[in-house]
């Protein structure tokens, strides 16, 4: 499957979308009659609604989940090979993106985290992009702009402000209006959302956005055995490819290697992010996705042996398929 995968022909398109079926029919096993999908954080549910039980059935809100799940791992293969990060265009990161959004049942159904990942993808392109500009000052605004409509969307994505600022230390030499641009664009989208609650005289529930902030570092984090244990694959194949970027990294050009220490910013922020989540559950971790996406497509772009990374690869669907059953 990775050998057909490095080929970069649109049949893969279905293909991915095959697997992406294959690995969400455990998921009906084990379906509850009362799922009901929430897209937003209060922030904008106060006033938007939720979704009641009888627009979206729990079948078709894993369906609903498969396909923008698809259309995520798209979208981040275009951004892979639009900057070349891996070395050449392919359909592996779509792969790689598809099985690790797959890899627990809490992240085959709809969920703020899930559509967030849209304007992570979207973020991290814009971020990628500005190494090679001269001004960039409006794409930081733009930057600011959606971390703070991220937030509204899933409230723990406000860390991600850190991640604009981790962008210009690692591509930028230092200019203050450049570290500027990000907070006035976050702090316009939240102005106007103030005025808005203002105008409906809810001023206290606008004040409640920021609770989050307040909570406490928990110091343990309760998950389900079988959800370590499907890790263990994941972990192997982390562990392969930090050896083969230590083999390849000097061989690339200073954007990739600045790119890559960009995508484990990422990774660390959307871990430690998940103590703002109010209403804690482990698809917070589908905010990891896209930067181990993009490793774990490194490390199959580079590998050699066939017969080795092939099977790798077939441990991992075979551990998810066997924990989504069992």
């Amino acid at each position: 499957m990775i050998n057909q995968f490095r080929k970069y022909t649109p049949l893969n398109i279905l293909l991915l979308s095959a697997l992406g079926f294959v690995l969400c029919i455990g998921v009906f096993t084990h379906l509850p009659e009362d799922l009901i999908p929430v897209f937003f954080e209060p922030a904008i549910s106060n006033f938007s609604g939720r979704l009641i039980p009888q627009q979206i059935s729990p079948e078709a809100n894993v369906l609903i989940t498969l396909v923008l799940t698809i259309i995520q791992a798209l979208l981040i293969n275009r951004v892979i090979n639009h900057f070349n990060l891996v070395g050449r265009p392919s359909f592996l990161a779509a792969l790689m993106y598809m099985t690790l959004a797959s890899l627990i049942l809490p992240f085959l159904v709809l969920s703020p985290v899930l559509i967030c990942n849209f304007i992570s993808i979207w973020m991290l392109d814009k971020l990628l992009s500005i190494y090679r500009r001269n001004e960039i000052k409006p794409l930081m605004f733009d930057l600011g702009m959606i971390v703070a409509l991220g937030s509204l969307v899933y409230f723990p994505f406000i860390i991600m402000l850190l991640l604009a600022w981790c962008g210009l230390l690692i591509f930028r030499p230092f200019n203050w209006r450049e570290w500027l641009a990000p907070s006035i664009g976050f702090a316009a989208v939240y102005f106007l959302l103030s005025v808005v609650y203002l105008w409906f005289d809810r001023l206290d529930e606008f004040y409640e956005i920021w609770l989050p902030l307040t909570y406490p570092f928990p110091t343990s984090v309760h998950i389900d055995i079988h959800d370590y244990l499907v890790l263990l694959p994941v972990v192997l194949i982390m562990v392969l490819f930090i050896f083969t970027l230590r083999q390849n990294l000097f061989k690339s050009v200073v954007h990739i290697r600045k790119s890559f220490q960009l995508l484990f910013c990422m990774l660390v922020l959307a871990v430690v992010s998940f103590y703002l989540n109010r209403d804690w559950s482990v698809n917070h971790f589908l905010l990891t996705v896209p930067p181990i996406a993009i490793y774990m497509t490194y490390y199959f772009n580079y590998a050699v042996k066939r017969w080795f990374y092939e099977s790798v690869f077939a441990i991992l669907i075979l551990t998810i398929l066997y924990f989504q059953f069992f």
